[in-house]
């Protein structure tokens, strides 16, 4: 049985707000492999073109839990320029956003092995508010009586320095602090600024297996910081398997198939360790990415990040 989502809000605002209200932007358990959705300058890295698309059902069991996807595409369009194109769609409680963005990246080689891009995006986000969809389905506040439909502006940077074998990027998705839904308060508040740190070293275990640390800090202003740590293994260049945990929050379980040179598979599980626990069974992500790996650009071993 599906329980309401306010009274179990109420309990988590009670006693890990801080953590909440810090998920503004959605959070994705398989950063690693969804980088341009985090940072722009990641557009055209990895040399040739690339879709990849996650959906994400969090704290199952829950009304009106978030709910996200990411369908990403992106490719070099030069030997210094890469070009991407990123919607995220959102759904919490009574909110839904949609986000439209398109990122550019500029390369320069800062030695034989390692590059340095420079990432620019601009878009638009759907902000939309329909109060019947949450839990305030009658009330005699003239706020929560007027749905909420805007079109807001983005703009984002990032910085990406990285390698085949490692990578360090640091980014703002957006500069502009419009209007957001703040699952808290259940009310519309002002957008807070987002800074994101990103990084992860890939080494060679043996022949066959292959180990990649990675994290991800977001921090909010206002908010204390959020910290993704993960470990991943990957098994003749097949099968990949990891541990992740983000801080007071959840341990999650990861795997993925390279099922082709172009095609990878992946799933994540989350166990929340909050009292959400006693709520919800968990969260569930699916991951896809499909590489047009041409002849001349094949690569040697399927790429960790």
């Amino acid at each position: 049985m599906k329980l309401n989502f306010k009274i179990i809000i109420g309990i988590c605002a009670l006693l890990f707000a801080s953590t909440m209200f810090a998920q503004q932007d959605p959070q994705f358990t398989q950063y690693m492999y969804n980088t341009l959705s985090v940072n722009s300058a990641y557009a055209g890295s990895r040399g040739h073109v690339a879709i990849t698309g996650v959906h994400r059902t969090q704290w199952v069991g829950i009304d009106g839990a978030p709910e996200s996807q990411t369908l990403t595409f992106d490719s070099p369009i030069g030997k210094k320029v890469g070009l991407g194109i990123a919607i995220i769609n959102d759904k919490l409680g009574p909110a839904h956003e949609t986000y439209f963005d398109a990122n550019f990246s500029y390369s320069i080689n800062t030695s034989e092995t390692h590059k340095l891009s420079f990432g620019l995006k601009g878009g638009i986000r759907l902000f939309d508010i329909d109060w019947s969809r949450g839990t305030r389905q009658t009330s005699n506040d003239v706020l929560f009586n007027e749905n909420i439909s805007r079109i807001l502006p983005t703009v984002g940077a990032g910085l990406y320095y990285h390698s085949e074998r490692s990578y360090l990027g640091v980014s703002v998705p957006n500069f502009f602090t419009n209007q957001h839904y703040d699952d808290i308060q259940q009310a519309v508040a002002a957008e807070r600024l987002h800074l994101f740190v990103i990084g992860g070293v890939v080494r060679d275990l043996s022949s066959t297996i292959k180990f990649k640390p990675a994290f991800l800090f977001k921090y909010v202003v206002g908010a204390p910081i959020i910290v993704d740590l993960s470990a991943n293994f990957m098994f003749n260049d097949k099968l990949r398997l990891g541990l992740a945990y983000r801080w007071d929050d959840a341990i999650s379980a990861l795997v993925g198939f390279q099922v082709t040179q172009k095609l990878l598979v992946g799933y994540a599980y989350d166990r929340t360790n909050t009292e959400l626990q006693r709520a919800t069974s968990g969260s569930h992500e699916i991951m896809l990415r499909y590489e047009l790996i041409s002849k001349t650009t094949k690569l040697k071993s399927p790429r960790f990040f």
